[in-house]
């Protein structure tokens, strides 16, 4: 009989310690969490014109359909290494993509077949070939307060 009463108040700590467990657990509902992208923009050959710079979360338009993108920045040229930075970004998957506008006539300048004659760039700096680069090639996850971007222009019609 002691057994059984014994084991009858372990039975009621046991119950009563997970009821107690169960509610004071924390919610499922956490809050957003936001962060800073800085995007580092290398190689640039001419100090002339605007960067065009696009933060995409979706496959959606990228590279080239800024409206689009999540964010867009521009920025006149000053030297051939420059940066952009993105403020309070949600955590979550992204990808960025650059233009440098040479002309600025606020578009991306192709020849026949639709090659860049103005230089490109996108995260994860990925081998552009037939078609551009894609999202998947390109994306990154914002995950901590502040994120480096390195991207490398390219250019395929300079003489």
């Amino acid at each position: 009989m002691k057994n059984k009463f014994i084991l009858f108040i372990l039975f009621l700590l046991t119950v009563n310690g997970n009821l107690l467990a169960e509610e004071t657990r924390p919610t499922s509902v956490t809050p957003n969490q936001f962060g800073s992208i800085i995007v580092h923009i290398e190689d640039i050959q001419k100090p002339d014109g605007i960067l065009g710079v696009s933060l995409y979360n979706s496959k959606k338009g990228f590279p080239g359909k800024h409206e689009h993108a999540y964010a867009n920045q521009l920025k006149k040229i000053t030297s051939t290494e420059d940066k952009v930075v993105f403020n309070n970004i949600p955590y979550g998957t992204y990808a960025v993509s650059i233009m440098h506008d040479e002309n600025s006539n606020g578009k991306l300048d192709t020849n026949f077949f639709g090659i860049p004659k103005e230089g490109v760039g996108v995260s994860n700096n990925p081998k552009i070939g037939m078609g551009g680069p894609k999202y998947n090639d390109s994306v990154f996850t914002l995950n901590t307060n502040q994120m480096d971007v390195t991207i490398t222009m390219k250019y395929f019609n300079h003489k």
